[in-house]
């Protein structure tokens, strides 16, 4: 494989053709990804990185049976679902063996934007209702019906908030209003919706729907109380709503004991609409709703057609399928399970030995370490949390940081993640966080202005200004390597798992 430009150049075509909203991560230093394998990224130089945090690719980049799955069906055909074909009523039968048994209809989109949006529309169709209520910090997707109901994206805009768009404060027992010494935090969370239907009631307006993560990801990795989504769903029933539960970042085996994230908090939870994405297709643009038949024959109702151009065409079901069979074949769930318990024990670990982690939380592959300033008062690291994740970029492993505060370092990893992977994660992060320390006890001594400190605050400070100017830096790079490498050698090349 050849690089068309150097990196120099590619940052410099970046900034002129494409939209300065766009943003890349590590900013300040972007890595070139040239290729991908498994839980590995490999940069222009062939260095390699483990992946912490690429989600979308849910069995492992570049799976060969995901690839062959594509091709295969690539050469045969591709055409839009008004087309009889076998490939989407198997994966719908696939999908909805699933779930519970109630979810049993299948629409099937591109993205989970797409999936969401859809899942409004199926919401307000059902009873003619038009009010949402979403979770604070929430992000659902990048169509404008999803921005209206995103407060991570909206708050930061100069939008207003929709009137018909009631926003409940986040089920966080850590950093939230009522917290794990709370007596009954569900139903203290549960009863802030409650009271969110009144008001609006009284209001004269209608709910139409509940929408929430399953685990709150860009609200920084957020798991809600045992119970709360129960009374929360009982609560937006009674009120004519149905709930909404995404999990275009938490599904397919993620957690590990259960296929699906609101599985974990009971059998006698079952939402109403459930979406999915980003896993589906390992990195192929494949998305779903699944909905009850009651729903699905209410939105038909309507008159109005639904047709989606690529949902569901042939290949991107043969992805999906393929999906589904090495998450199985390759025990992805058990995997994420084992590992997911093995990385959260060491990750205590750290946060008995390391006073700027405040709180680990967490199950599968699906895990946040809260970073703070003071342990009592739980003031938000920021700075900090961008200063880790480049030092963790040099250290050859990519994280990121999210949540309101930009505090929660989020581990959000392939599902073929290792043991041993885990081990060399924490590892150099406990390194890090090591350096840091004994770095901020010299300073103490010394000067408030040490190299260390001063670095620190400066790639932090930069970072974070990124999130609000247009304008990105071009990094001077090599020139073009002009290496190629072989096609047929590069996707045969073994890789230590």
């Amino acid at each position: 494989m050849c690089e068309l430009y150097s990196k120099r150049d590619t940052l410099g075509l970046r900034k002129k053709h494409i939209g300065p909203s766009c943003k890349v991560f590590f900013a300040s230093d972007p890595i070139k990804i040239v290729r991908a394998q498994r839980q590995y990224m490999f940069d222009e130089n062939g260095e390699q990185y483990l992946d912490c945090i690429n989600n979308v690719a849910h069995v492992g980049h570049c799976h060969p049976g995901v690839v062959k799955a594509a091709l295969k069906q690539m050469e045969l055909l591709n055409t839009n679902s008004r087309f009889l074909h076998d490939n989407i009523v198997e994966y719908a039968k696939r999908l909805s063996a699933t779930l519970p048994e109630k979810l049993s209809v299948c629409y099937f989109t591109n993205s989970g934007s797409e999936a969401n949006d859809l899942a409004l529309r199926l919401a307000r169709q059902f009873r003619g209702h038009q009010d949402v209520i979403t979770l604070d910090h929430a992000y659902h997707g990048h169509l404008s019906s999803l921005i209206e109901i995103s407060p991570y994206k909206f708050q930061k805009g100069k939008d207003v908030k929709k009137e018909f768009v009631h926003v409940a404060p986040t089920p966080d027992t850590y950093r939230g209003k009522y917290r794990e010494d709370h007596a009954d935090s569900a139903s203290a969370y549960a009863d802030e919706v409650k009271k969110i239907i009144e008001d609006a009631h009284n209001s004269g307006r209608k709910i139409a729907a509940f929408i929430a993560e399953s685990m709150q990801s860009c609200g920084g990795q957020i798991i809600p109380p045992a119970g709360y989504f129960q009374k929360v769903a009982e609560y937006v029933h009674g009120a004519g709503g149905v709930f909404i539960a995404d999990e275009v970042q938490v599904g397919f085996g993620r957690v590990g004991k259960h296929f699906w994230s609101f599985q974990m908090y009971g059998e006698d939870f079952v939402p109403d609409i459930v979406t999915m994405g980003k896993p589906m297709g390992n990195g192929h643009p494949v998305a779903c709703v699944v909905t009850t038949k009651e729903i699905a024959e209410a939105f038909s109702s309507s008159g109005m057609e639904y047709f989606n151009t690529y949902g569901g065409n042939p290949v991107s079901c043969a992805v999906g399928l393929a999906v589904l069979d090495i998450i199985e074949n390759e025990d992805l769930q058990g995997n994420a399970k084992r590992v997911g318990n093995y990385l959260t024990e060491l990750l205590k670990k750290q946060k008995a030995k390391h006073t700027l982690i405040g709180d680990i939380r967490g199950i599968g592959l699906f895990i946040g370490i809260d970073l703070v300033k003071d342990h009592l008062k739980r003031t938000p690291a920021t700075a900090e949390a961008q200063h880790i994740i480049y030092k963790m970029k040099e250290k050859r492993v990519l994280l990121s940081a999210d949540g309101p505060h930009r505090n929660v370092l989020k581990i959000k990893p392939p599902m073929c993640f290792t043991e041993e992977d885990a081990k060399f994660m924490v590892d150099q992060l406990d390194r890090i966080l090591t350096e840091e320390a004994m770095g901020t006890k010299t300073e103490s001594v010394t000067s408030e202005n040490t190299p260390c400190k001063t670095k620190m605050l400066k790639e932090a400070h930069i970072e974070l200004l990124r999130d609000s100017t247009t304008d990105s830096k071009e990094n001077p790079s090599r020139k073009r390597n002009g290496m190629c490498t072989d096609t047929h050698s590069l996707l045969s090349k073994r890789l230590k798992t």
